[in-house]
């Protein structure tokens, strides 16, 4: 199965809330990590800097609403433009579109503010410092907004769980509620009853004093588009299953650092447009707090 980036579709971003995004990650830069640039569909082979109609491909190294750092080879060529232009280009985004052909692309006019080295020297690749000189089109802030609500939402929300049933799982876009959970390196079936940014509740076969405080993976399968999801997790406590000796249900703690952003802007999604917020969101924990959660007993 492909694993196939994705992000919400345009349509269910209101201009209220792009305006939102806007007013309050204005000046929040996102670093475009391999995980970032999938989770934003950037297509990276057409990304350049235009100046007096002329065009320089460069990596985006980041960016936030307002302005850009990018990698670029400081040309002779693209030297002499800028002195010419006085420091103002254009900088091209494109963004790859799910069941479309072409890529959405757009330009956000800067003047470049600083230039610095970039690695060795000899290859004379250089960091170029850009500040956008207009509110950028709302497909940037959309894509930047949506991403650093949900790194938010991941804090803030760690301890909200989502119980699986079977409207949930089609909103969720879930394939189905069972989960393939390795521990050991011994892949076991099980079922999902909820899941938060933090962990996941699942029921499943095992002696418990085998299984409680062991490392383990969890796969979680979704559509639209088909996805797979893998995080490194710990297997925290259990619970008996009423009537079922053979079962239990398990509380699985993710690692906090490992959970891939896809999955963080799914749950993001759901509980945006799906669920109203809660009245009164914790405050993001401080570094190195110990978590249990989404894994809660009822």
């Amino acid at each position: 199965m492909n694993s196939v980036p994705w992000y919400p579709p345009m349509a269910l971003t209101t201009s209220q809330q792009i305006t939102r995004y806007y007013q309050e990650f204005e000046h929040t830069e996102v670093t475009f990590t391999q995980e970032i640039i999938k989770a934003l569909f950037l297509n990276t082979k057409q990304i350049f800097i235009k100046c007096l109609g002329y065009q320089w491909p460069c990596i985006v190294y980041s960016s936030s609403m307002t302005g850009a750092r990018v990698i670029t080879t400081l040309q002779p060529s693209l030297k002499a433009a800028l002195s010419k232009s006085k420091n103002m280009v254009s900088l091209r985004f494109s963004f790859i579109q799910r069941e479309k052909t072409d890529p959405l692309a757009f330009f956000v006019t800067a003047r470049i503010t600083g230039f610095s080295p970039y690695g060795d020297p000899s290859k004379g690749l250089s960091f170029i410092t850009l500040h956008y000189t207009q509110r950028p089109p709302d497909d940037l802030i959309e894509r930047l907004g949506n991403l650093l609500s949900a790194t938010i939402s991941s804090q803030r929300r760690r301890e909200e769980r989502i119980i699986i049933s079977p409207d949930v799982q089609k909103k969720l876009g879930l394939s189905s509620k069972g989960a393939y959970i390795e521990v050991d390196k011994v892949p076991r079936k099980g079922l999902i009853r909820d899941i938060s940014f933090g962990g996941a509740k699942v029921i499943m076969q095992g002696v418990p004093q085998f299984l409680v405080n062991r490392p383990a993976l969890i796969r979680l399968d979704f559509e639209e588009p088909e996805e797979q999801v893998v995080i490194p997790a710990k297997i925290v406590r259990f619970e008996p299953v009423e009537g079922r000796s053979d079962l239990a249900a398990y509380a699985i703690q993710y690692e906090e650092t490992k959970i891939p952003m896809t999955y963080k802007l799914r749950l993001n999604d759901y509980l945006r447009f799906v669920k109203s917020p809660s009245p009164k969101a914790s405050p993001a924990p401080a570094a190195g707090t110990p978590h249990d959660s989404g894994a809660s007993t009822q």
